[in-house]
């Protein structure tokens, strides 16, 4: 039962990507649609060699290197048990580049680009995974030791989260804007996405399979919870209406909205009060909004998808929030503490932004990472596939 509940849970996950690439495909111009559906999915794929060859190990210190038989009593389980939850873990773990591909989409080459998903899944992400989920390095112990609880993140609102939108950080600025995005005299030029219904598409497969997400991160059937499903709609349409509210009725500010929320409460949602789950959710929706608009006019980083103030901050904001609204005072489950909460936030998220910048950098000087000038014009459907979104429709022009 727990090998078939963790597989529906690793296909719901793997359904996300199908979101994470048509809420990509929605966002870029319609000259990129065909280079984000490919990235997303072989990004899949490199992430999958990293995490089976290296990542797993890495975080949890766990081969594959043995006869079938041993592989299916593996860690004690059954029936191949610790094979299905590398698959559920695996697509926690791939979701990574899929993050970050809303951050540098429309200006990045493609091979460099492979070769930053196998760094960053088969040894930043999995690194600070062992530390939280792992219990390696004494990293926990020493914050139970020294703040009365270790930190808490059920579903990954900062071992996931908060890593792909900060380690995306480094990524965009060493990529730099968009041709055309902002002028020498500081003005911002709008970029439209090209596909609304296809964005609105994204989002809802994104928030069907987070319940899998959410959920199936108990790990075997008796381990789930109605409390994590609750709080996970909850946080979800707190989002989506206070996106609604504060985007002032933008389809984007909605719909990410939505997956603002349900990062939030990914790290508390098995102890969350469904009154605060719904709160954090509301916040989420909020900050998702002023921190696209910070980050795109004040800041003038062009971060295509939001992905930064998506997963980077709502992320963060999750895992702090774990520690507030999952302590008895306001209703909560209890055993974390604000403190701990805190500070293994506040460590996921200077690992992601050293491990962006380091990768992207190093990755940059040796190899170049990103189109040239002439094919970030032409888009990188043409540029790298040779082909359109619509062939047919442009052989016929």
């Amino acid at each position: 039962m727990d090998v078939f509940f963790l597989t529906v849970g690793a296909a719901m996950v793997l359904a996300m990507h199908a979101g994470f690439a048509f809420l990509e495909v929605g966002t870029v111009r319609k000259k990129n649609q065909v280079n984000a559906l490919v990235r997303v999915i072989t990004d899949f794929g490199f992430s999958t060699i990293a995490y089976l060859f290296i990542g797993f190990y890495v975080a949890y210190g766990i081969t594959f290197y043995a006869p079938v038989g041993e592989l299916e009593v593996m860690e004690g389980g059954s029936n191949g048990y610790k094979m299905v939850h590398f698959f559920f873990l695996l697509t926690f773990a791939a979701a990574i580049p899929a993050i970050i591909s809303g951050g540098i989409t429309e200006r990045v080459r493609f091979w460099p680009n492979a070769l930053a998903t196998l760094l960053l899944v088969g040894l930043i992400y999995p690194f600070y995974e062992g530390m939280i989920w792992n219990g390696n390095y004494g990293f926990q112990d020493w914050l139970e030791a020294t703040f009365g609880a270790p930190f808490h993140d059920f579903a990954g609102s900062v071992v996931v989260h908060a890593m792909g939108g900060f380690l995306a950080l480094g990524a965009v600025i060493t990529l730099g804007a968009r041709l055309g995005r902002y002028t020498e005299d500081g003005r911002v030029n709008a970029i439209l996405p090209s596909n609304i219904p296809f964005l609105a598409l994204g989002s809802w497969v994104l928030c069907v399979g987070w319940f899998g997400f959410n959920v199936m991160s108990a790990g075997t059937a008796d381990g789930a919870s109605g409390l994590v499903a609750m709080n996970s709609l909850l946080a979800m349409v707190g989002g989506l209406l206070a996106a609604l509210v504060v985007g002032k009725n933008d389809p984007g500010f909605v719909h990410n909205g939505a997956l603002a929320g349900l990062v939030a409460v990914c790290a508390g949602s098995d102890i969350m009060h469904p009154f605060g789950a719904l709160f954090v959710g509301v916040v989420a929706g909020v900050m998702f909004v002023y921190g696209f608009e910070l980050l795109q006019n004040k800041l003038k980083i062009d971060d295509v998808l939001g992905v930064i103030p998506l997963h980077g901050v709502c992320g963060a904001w999750g895992g702090i929030a774990a520690g507030i609204f999952g302590s008895t005072a306001l209703g909560g489950a209890g055993g974390v503490t604000f403190m701990a909460q805190l500070v293994g936030t506040l460590t996921g998220v200077a690992i992601a932004v050293a491990g962006g910048f380091l990768v992207y950098a190093v990755i940059n000087a040796t190899f170049g990472i990103r189109l040239s000038e002439e094919d970030e014009h032409m888009g990188a459907d043409l540029a790298i596939h040779q082909i359109s979104a619509n062939p047919e429709e442009d052989m016929s022009r």
